[in-house]
């Protein structure tokens, strides 16, 4: 690695779908909530469903099914995929070397997601034991959580840096659409549905394509040059995942 080249000063992982294969759990289990309403996912339910909120994807049940308040299906939502979380939710593939080699340059790394506390919890002290986050945020603990830039900002003000110093990496449309509107640098390793580009996103198809030097460079797609625009034509290393 050059001396030279540019390194993110902190590293904001999505979780589900991007560091732990939870997103297919989420879709399953709202899947089996909305079939006892009467009511079978299909592709319109897509955007209420990944990457979203627990209660964004209960508002968005209640609103088609009309059979239940929201309330009630937050929280047989929230219930029902902390057991399935408890039950394994493996991390998605390049991820522990990721984080390790993150831990060995000493770049420091957290945790932003759009999951209850519960859950966050529940899967750091499981699939994520002994990584060294400097901190995980929920979705409990910003007044508004994903697809708003809340979480990044926050995230970014707690570790003390600006946001074009960090990556955020993130697998879903809203998760994306957070971390740009906060003004990170944003790799994006989509998981189920695709993700939009934008200027500041670079795309990949895995994290095993990813390495720090990686992260380098794609911190400065996000860095602003004095009197040059910060719309930036939006870079793909390795586009068809090949290393």
């Amino acid at each position: 690695m050059s001396p030279a080249m540019t390194l993110p000063e902190a590293v904001l992982f999505d979780m589900d779908g991007t560091l732990v294969d939870t997103e297919r759990l989420w879709w399953e289990v709202t899947e089996a909530v909305g079939t006892a309403l009467g009511h079978t996912l299909g592709p319109a339910d897509t955007p209420h469903v990944v990457g979203r909120a627990v209660q964004d994807t209960a508002a968005h049940l209640a609103d088609v099914t009309g059979a239940a308040l929201a309330e009630d299906l937050a929280a047989t939502l929230e219930e029902a995929f902390l057991r399935r979380v408890r039950a394994g939710a493996p991390l998605r593939p390049g991820a522990a070397r990721l984080l390790a080699a993150l831990t060995t340059h000493g770049i420091p790394f957290a945790l932003v997601s759009a999951s209850p506390r519960s859950v966050v919890d529940t899967v750091v002290a499981g699939a994520l034991a002994q990584v060294p986050f400097a901190f995980t945020l929920s979705a409990d603990d910003t007044a508004r959580t994903k697809p708003h830039p809340d979480p990044y900002e926050a995230a970014a003000a707690r570790l003390g840096i600006i946001t074009a110093r960090c990556v955020a990496v993130e697998d879903s449309p809203d998760g994306a659409a957070s971390a740009d509107a906060a003004g990170c640098a944003v790799l994006v390793v989509p998981s189920l549905i695709p993700v939009p580009p934008s200027p500041r996103r670079t795309f990949l198809s895995c994290l095993t394509d990813v390495d720090v030097a990686t992260l380098g460079r794609i911190t400065d797609t996000a860095l602003p040059d004095p009197g040059v625009s910060r719309e930036r034509p939006c870079l793909t290393f390795g586009g068809d995942g090949a290393s």
